[in-house]
């Protein structure tokens, strides 16, 4: 049985998560935006453990969530499920970036990271030379381009944990949309096996996955000196240091 907090499970792909992992009796805890989310969120899966609130948008309170999260123990696993896809430049880059950053720098280190990336990823671009001055450029592609260089890096950086990305298809969630057609499913289904099976294909590091099979990715998250400019650049628009 492991135990494993999910960013933004409650509702869309991090709530089914939860729900699956909780269907196979591990621990979970769940994270919403706020108390009241937050009780929808434990209606919706009332096996999970507790759940944490923070407004990721707010990079003050993201750091709060790494303490709560933190109080409560050692993780086996942490899903960074949470994002955003139709907000300003600003809200996509501090959901979808920063606060993966920010959570991973200062939660624990589990034995597992799993990130949710994109499809979309393979268009984006990692824009480093202007995050330090405006973020008004950074679109979906690149936020999801930036968790997949920040997965790569750790598993570069931190050998004893295996640290992957997913992309989960085009499924039918709020975020999706009714038309998505990909099978829903399978839009979780590998964030569940990365987290807690002990499969030999699961306990691996550095790999992007769709629907359980490595698949290919933008180069540019394999580079080491644009992942190391990028860690930069976080600790300073943050003031959290990787460690």
């Amino acid at each position: 049985m492991a135990r494993i907090f999910i960013t933004g499970s409650a509702d869309g792909l991090g709530q089914l998560t939860a729900t699956a992992l909780v269907a196979q009796r591990h621990e979970v805890v769940l994270h919403a935006r706020n108390e009241k989310r937050g009780q929808e969120a434990l209606d919706k899966v009332p096996g999970a453990e507790t759940v944490l609130t923070a407004d990721l948008g707010d990079t003050l309170e993201t750091k709060q969530l790494a303490a709560k999260v933190n109080a409560l123990g050692n993780f086996d696993a942490v899903i960074h499920n949470a994002g955003v896809y139709q907000a300003s430049a600003a809200e996509i880059f501090t959901v979808n970036t920063l606060a993966p950053y920010i959570l991973t720098c200062l939660i624990e280190r589990p034995r597992r990271l799993i990130y949710l990336s994109s499809g979309m990823h393979l268009d984006g671009s990692a824009k480093l030379e202007s995050l330090d001055t405006s973020v008004s450029r950074v679109t979906y592609s690149d936020s999801k381009l930036h968790v997949l260089m920040l997965c790569m890096a750790l598993a570069r950086k931190w050998p004893g944990v295996c640290a992957n990305a997913v992309d989960p298809g085009w499924v039918p969630t709020k975020m999706g949309g009714s038309g998505a057609p990909d099978d829903l499913t399978k839009g979780y289904e590998t964030q569940v096996w990365l987290a807690a099976s002990n499969d030999e294909k699961a306990r691996v590091s550095g790999l992007y996955f769709h629907h359980k099979k490595e698949t290919g990715h933008n180069p540019e998250a394999d580079d080491v000196q644009l992942q190391d400019r990028f860690l930069n650049l976080c600790r300073e628009i943050t003031g959290v240091s990787f460690r």
